[in-house]
């Protein structure tokens, strides 16, 4: 590999709580030269039964913090996360790819 070109920023992972570990594994697993930033949001889970509008704001506040982190992609592991939020972050972060 050329490391001259790689890219060593984390990728950020998160979900609503601790089932996303299960991806950020099958990732590192698949790519292990890279470096992965998991946040589960146990704090406010289950995000299933909220309000759309409410886990947007969760998404936005988490990915906020994953790109203060200086991550180079965000995954998102949380069904529920993924289809209340991508678009918006999408265009929040145009610049990170954003992966549900």
């Amino acid at each position: 590999m050329d490391t001259k070109h790689f890219d060593n920023r984390p990728i950020g992972v998160f979900d609503s709580g601790y089932g996303g570990l299960t991806v950020a594994r099958a990732l590192q697993k698949r790519l292990p030269e890279e470096s992965i930033l998991y946040f589960g949001d146990s704090a406010r889970c289950p995000y299933g039964p909220r309000d759309q509008t409410e886990v947007d704001g969760f998404v936005q506040q988490i990915c906020t913090w994953l790109v203060g982190r200086d991550v180079k992609m965000i995954v998102i592991a949380c069904n529920t996360a993924t289809s209340a939020a991508i678009g918006p972050l999408r265009a929040a972060f145009p610049d990170i790819p954003v992966i549900g």
